[in-house]
Parts: C-alpha cells; sequence; structure tokens
C-alpha cells in the first residue's frame, strides 16, 4: 500500500462523450456500437480504437463495459479517450467498483457528469500492481465468457435439432410418415393453452422489500434472452402465506416476459427465487414437453406471433397469456415428443451447469474485487502466471 498514490481521478484516464449515431445510418457490419447498457447493435465504422471502457452517460447509470477490438461508443456514454499510460483492463474494474451510478446529476433522467468525475479522489497503485489485479480478475471473466460460448453452442445444437424436426419436419421417421393438409400424421393442431399453462406472478407489497434477504423477487429484468439473472432489486426474507406454490422457482423452471421487451423467455437459475406480477411461469401440461415448450417459445415464428399480438406502445408492450393461449400450433405425437426431451435434456442440464458455474464465477470474482482494488489484499510479492494477452503489456 505504501506504493499507492492518492490522486484525482482525471490525473490517471480522461472520460470523452461519445458519439450520436441512429440506426438508420447504422449499416452492416462487425464493429460493436456500445451504449449505457452494453453492446447494443453492430456497424460497419469504428470512432476509437481497441481496447475500449466505456460506461453510461445517461439512461443506464453504473454498468461498465470493456471491448478488446475497434468501437463505436454511443453517444449516451462516457469512454476512456486517454489512459494516461495505465492497465486498461484495470481501469475497467476500477471503474466497475466505483459504483458510478451514485453520482448521478440528472434532475428527471440518470445522468453522469464527466467533469464531476474527473475530480473524484482515489487511490492508484502502480502500473506492476495494475497488471497483477488485472490478471487475477481477468482469469475469472475469461472462464465466464468461455461457459458462456458453451452455453451458446449448446443453445444452437437445441434449437438446430428442433428446427429439423419441428420446422423442416425430418424428425426420425419421417420418411415413412404421412403428410395429411400439410401435418404429419397422428400429430395434431391445438390452441397454446391446451399444451401450457401460463401461471402468473404475485402482487408483492413493495413495503415488505428489503435490499437484501433469502428471497429475490424476479421482474421483467431478470428475463433476459436465453439469460436469467440472478440479481434482483428487491428481496424478502419470508413470502407471504397466501402465495401460490408456483411462485416459489426452481432451477430450470421457464419463464417468459409479459411486458416491455415481451417474449423473452430463460430458464431459471437458483432456487431461492420468487415470481412477481408481469412475468408468466411457463408449465407444459404434460411430463415430456418441457424441452419442447421452451425451444417452442424460443422459435422465430412464435416470436413474432407474440409481437403481433402485444398492445401498447414501443417502449411499453402487453401480452395477454389469454390472448396467445388461443392460437394454435401443431402438437407432434407422443412419441416423437418423448424422443425430443430425452434428446435435448442433457443439453439443457449442461447448460444450467454452466450457467450455475458463471454465477459462482461471478460470485468468487464480486468478493475479491473491492478487497483487490482497495490494496486490502496485497499483491505486490505475488508471483503471477500472466495470460497470452496480456505478457507485452
Amino acid at each position: 500500500m505504501s506504493k499507492w498514490l492518492k490522486t484525482k481521478l482525471d490525473n490517471v484516464l480522461t472520460l470523452q462523450r461519445g458519439f450520436d449515431i441512429t440506426k438508420k445510418e447504422q449499416k452492416e457490419g462487425s464493429i460493436p456500437i456500445v451504449s449505457s447498457s452494453g453492446i447494443s447493435s453492430y456497424h460497419n465504422e469504428y470512432k476509437v480504437n481497441g481496447p475500449g471502457v466505456i460506461t453510461g452517460r445517461k439512461g443506464t447509470l453504473g454498468k461498465v463495459h470493456y471491448v478488446e477490438g475497434n468501437y463505436w461508443p454511443h453517444d449516451t456514454t462516457l469512454w476512456v479517450k486517454d489512459f494516461k499510460g495505465n492497465h486498461s483492463r484495470f481501469i475497467y474494474y476500477y471503474l466497475l467498483l466505483m459504483k458510478l451510478e451514485t453520482y448521478d446529476v440528472g434532475a428527471s433522467n440518470p445522468t453522469l457528469n464527466r467533469n464531476h468525475l474527473h475530480k473524484l479522489d482515489i487511490l492508484w497503485p502502480p502500473l506492476p500492481i495494475q497488471k497483477k489485479i488485472a490478471a487475477i480478475l481477468s482469469a475469472y471473466d475469461e472462464l465466464i465468457e468461455n461457459n458462456n460460448r458453451r452455453i451458446a453452442i449448446l443453445e444452437k445444437m437445441a434449437e438446430e435439432i428442433y428446427k429439423e424436426w419441428f420446422v423442416r419436419l425430418r424428425f426420425p421417421g419421417h420418411e415413412k410418415v404421412k403428410i395429411v393438409k400439410g401435418v404429419p400424421e397422428g400429430w395434431e393442431v391445438k390452441s397454446i393453452g391446451e399444451i401450457v399453462d401460463f401461471l402468473s406472478g404475485f402482487s408483492f407489497k413493495s413495503d415488505s422489500y428489503l435490499s437484501d434477504a433469502k428471497y429475490g423477487i424476479v421482474t421483467i429484468k431478470n428475463v433476459q434472452d436465453g439469460f436469467f439473472v440472478n440479481k434482483c432489486s428487491d428481496y424478502i426474507d419470508d413470502y407471504p402465506s397466501n402465495m401460490k406454490s408456483h411462485c416459489k422457482l426452481n432451477t430450470g423452471d421457464v419463464l417468459m416476459s409479459l411486458t416491455g421487451n415481451v417474449g423473452r423467455v430463460c430458464h431459471v437459475i437458483g432456487d431461492n427465487f420468487l415470481l412477481n406480477q408481469r412475468v408468466a411461469k411457463l408449465e407444459g401440461k404434460f411430463n415430456y414437453s418441457s424441452q419442447f415448450i421452451y425451444y417452442t417459445f424460443r422459435n422465430k415464428s412464435m416470436v413474432q406471433l407474440i409481437e403481433n399480438l402485444s398492445l401498447g406502445s414501443t417502449a411499453q408492450m402487453n401480452l395477454s397469456p389469454i390472448q396467445l393461449g388461443k392460437q394454435k400450433i401443431v402438437i407432434p405425437e407422443q412419441d416423437i415428443l418423448k424422443k425430443f426431451e430425452k434428446l435435448i435434456s442433457p443439453l439443457s442440464n449442461e447448460k444450467i451447469f454452466l450457467l450455475n458455474c458463471c454465477e459462482t464465477l461471478k460470485k468468487s470474482r464480486d468478493l475479491l474485487l473491492p478487497r483487490l482494488i482497495s490494496g486490502k489484499l496485497d499483491v505486490e510479492d505475488l508471483d503471477i502466471a500472466f495470460p497470452p494477452a496480456m505478457v507485452d503489456e
């Protein structure tokens, strides 16, 4: 700690406002456009050479993003224009710990002022210590990223099998099955409500919420496209006695958002979560349908159907489970459904296992982060093997 320096933030980095670009101006490419909430789209031009550290300037505050390659920081962000000889990944972790959302100066809309941030007092380590801290924390992030890539591959494999069997109709034994009015013999046209129940959440009283307790309250913010966000905004110690049993969630349960960005579907990861309103738990009406239901609601045609049925403004769409339940879909015969369940369940279980691993790694990293960044955990004398990407930095 004796080598750490008391200084101002603007002595170790310079923040710059991002560049405006509309959807109409964007052209197909591989350059990430980073907004306040993360990568929002891609373009064929970049504004800044990577690596980059970006955080929200307005809208979503507190999130910090790291990109390896060239990128386009959106007008809603602040990006590090000058690292001033410091390690880019250490700066990323340092800003992550600063909880930048607490420096909001917006009267009505959340806003960060870079001039205010530049004048903040900080305690800053020398470059060799920065690199060691970055190497330790990066090891966790690399494992998380590797797991996420494996999860994406598993999800893609299952989706392709679903399409092969139920969209292209090349299911096992399809050569011997007659097609009657466009439907394989033995298959049925049923309403969605006949195969799945849309179980709604409980209306929790906000005055009972705590910042951290036993049960997390799951809202639409927890339901991302294929990913369940384990961190909740509100918690309670005991669930209400009049809450229905299905609102106590378990690992593997399938959820769907009914408000906002409607139709997002994910598996629950963890057991201490309770279902709030405007999120539906999808429960199949027969034992061998869970994988079929999950990938049916992830399928492009179903996503389009849900969008067409949703009502409200673009910013606040709403989906009625009753209306969705009335829509017709083709249901395979039972033997095919059982085979699909048997084939896909191991892939799904592996995905859930990897998601659990990611959560464990995130918790370990987040426990280390404040101790390392504050200098309470001294790394100066540690002999650290740097990953290949950091050897020449």
